[in-house]
């Protein structure tokens, strides 16, 4: 089978898929190109993360289409059900991308913290005229032990970053339409892992109740999840996260909420209008940005890789 794997795939998978007999082709090729890509060169199996999409048209086009694989956990860029309805296979990797995703959360929260956002941006410019006036501004930053982590979304990835968060100090909450009561594994070095329990909130709950939110849900078909009414049942002074998808939090809401010193700050791995996003919200002081680079670990991209792999080999 010729695969192509618009969005890239790692070394090792693509070995094991040549091993197989396979045609692994990673030429990006543009959207707007895709469909008389895979037509003239007999692509059986399109492998996509989120930059590519594969719509209802793309399905309709391309009939030799047999195998729709998305390297990661959502699958919003593809119209699933339509092609399995067209007899076209659609899988993903729930599994692999947990662990990174968790690990950038952690990052943006001990980043917003204690001021590393900022001050990283502030350091080159003023750093060495203004040391002690920098010093006063971010010299007031907090722990993250003791503080309590609501997480929206409980599956892999809510489950991965709570077990970082309770093994940091942090109490932990969540809300999911998941029956409860919820249990974590947390595991220290090679000792066998604690199963900590973790209460399940309403959202109104937890909205009031925590001093970080972190969201872990789908697109949402009807807009934002979290808008101006919800911002405003957050602690004044909260943390908000979003490592989920762009749209999920009201991009114009957020700002008015950090403009007004409700929310202290955000952290933002995903954003409206990908890859083109508002440069007026990236500019904001009250946010730690990075361009959707969840799931993009070297070990991450590595376990993806070889899970297609694996379902392919499988299937073709």
């Amino acid at each position: 089978m010729k695969i192509l794997a618009n969005d890239g795939l790692s070394a090792t998978a693509i070995a094991k898929l040549q091993v197989a007999g396979h045609t692994v082709l990673t030429e990006k090729i543009a959207q707007d190109q895709l469909v008389d890509f895979i037509n003239t060169q007999g692509i059986g199996c399109l492998l996509v993360r989120s930059a590519t999409t594969a719509r209802k048209e793309l399905i309709d086009a391309c009939h030799n289409l047999k195998l729709i694989g998305r390297g990661g956990v959502g699958m919003d860029n593809i119209d699933v059900e339509y092609a399995r309805a067209k007899g076209v296979n659609v899988f993903n990797t729930p599994a692999s991308s947990s662990q990174a995703v968790a690990e950038l959360v952690m990052a943006h929260m001990f980043s917003l913290a204690r001021f590393v956002h900022d001050s990283n941006r502030k350091m080159p410019v003023t750093g060495s005229t203004d040391f002690a006036k920098l010093k006063g501004a971010y010299g007031k930053g907090t722990e993250l032990r003791g503080k309590t982590l609501g997480i929206i979304g409980f599956g892999r990835i809510g489950r991965s970053l709570a077990s970082y968060a309770l093994g940091c100090g942090m109490q932990v909450v969540a809300c999911d339409n998941a029956a409860g009561p919820f249990e974590v594994e947390v595991q220290i070095a090679d000792i066998t892992a604690l199963k900590v329990p973790v209460a399940k909130l309403s959202m109104d709950e937890l909205l009031a109740k925590c001093d970080y939110i972190s969201l872990h849900v789908p697109k949402q078909k009807t807009g934002a999840l979290i808008g101006a009414d919800e911002l405003a049942k957050m602690k004044k002074g909260a943390i908000l996260l979003n490592a989920a998808r762009g749209g999920v939090v009201d991009e114009a809401a957020l700002v008015a909420s950090l403009d007004a010193g409700h929310l202290r700050a955000a952290g933002l791995d995903v954003f409206d209008n990908e890859p083109t996003p508002n440069a007026e919200l990236l500019k904001h002081p009250g946010l730690s940005l990075t361009p959707h680079t969840g799931a993009a670990s070297v070990e991450a991209q590595e376990r993806i890789g070889d899970e297609l792999a694996d379902i392919i080999i499988s299937l073709a």
